[in-house]
């Protein structure tokens, strides 16, 4: 029997998301790159301690700001990718999977509905992903 329901399920972490959609018998992989920068101390920047004063707390300060709008992006393409779906899972290990779901729950880009599980879940494979989406799916 086919399933005319469009489920998804998303893998993210804050370096990237794996977005598995199964319609209509058939299975979509969709992988995109987060871009968000995980290093406070640049290279042009010395090292860790180098600097004093407010020099420092800006150029750190700058970067979280820089980091907050990066992750900010990377979430609204993910949301993106998954907005006509029917079902949505999402599942990853720390907490960007948490700032996808505070997303869909303020900013109301996805009906709530439509959400139907946030869950842990280590690093994993492409196939690991797409057999759990399946599986979560099937019950």
């Amino acid at each position: 029997m086919k399933n005319w329901k469009k489920q998804t399920g998303v893998w993210i972490d804050s370096s990237q998301a794996i977005i598995i959609t199964l319609f209509d018998g058939k299975e979509n992989i969709t992988e995109i790159k987060s871009g968000i920068e995980n290093k406070v101390y640049h290279d042009d920047e010395g090292h860790k301690g180098t600097f004093s004063g407010n020099r420092h707390g800006f150029d750190e300060q700058k970067f979280n700001e820089r980091s907050k709008n990066q992750l900010n992006s990377f979430l609204n393409n993910v949301l993106s990718q998954v907005k006509e779906s029917d079902e949505l899972f999402i599942f990853g290990p720390a907490e960007t999977k948490t700032k996808l779901q505070d997303i869909i729950y303020h900013q109301k880009l996805i009906d709530i509905h439509k959400l139907k599980s946030v869950q842990t879940a280590s690093k994993m494979s492409p196939n690991q992903i797409l057999a759990n989406v399946k599986n979560f799916y099937k019950n």
